[in-house]
């Protein structure tokens, strides 16, 4: 399951930077701008420190969804880790649990430049 994070975090990021790159709202074009720059490390903390202790994540899914809305990005991402953190990870590992804290707070903050900043 922590693969299926992973991925959907990159696919996030990808995503993020095409929505960018289509946007013509300024407030929109940054918002998209701190979040596909800050994800990908949030993400390699992540997957790096689960491995330190469970070994390489093995399975990745292929799949890939594109997303046309950039809050529906932010929030559908944040509600799937939500739902899903503690299968991804024991809910004891709180040093996980914390790399998963601050993707969500990624979300939330960008989730609210989306809707507020104009």
């Amino acid at each position: 399951m922590m693969g299926e994070l992973v991925m959907r975090c990159l696919h996030a990021r990808t995503t993020a930077h095409v929505l960018h790159l289509k946007t013509t709202s300024y407030a929109k074009h940054k918002a998209l701008n701190e979040f596909y720059d800050a994800l990908p490390d949030l993400v390699d903390s992540l997957a790096e420190a689960y491995q330190g202790d469970y070994g390489l994540i093995e399975t990745y899914p292929p799949r890939y969804t594109p997303v046309d809305d950039p809050l529906e990005l932010v929030t559908g991402l944040a509600g799937w880790i939500e739902k899903n953190r503690y299968e991804c990870c024991d809910g004891d590992d709180t040093y996980l649990q914390n790399e998963i804290d601050s993707i969500l707070a990624l979300c939330r903050q960008t989730a609210y430049r989306l809707k507020v900043l104009k």
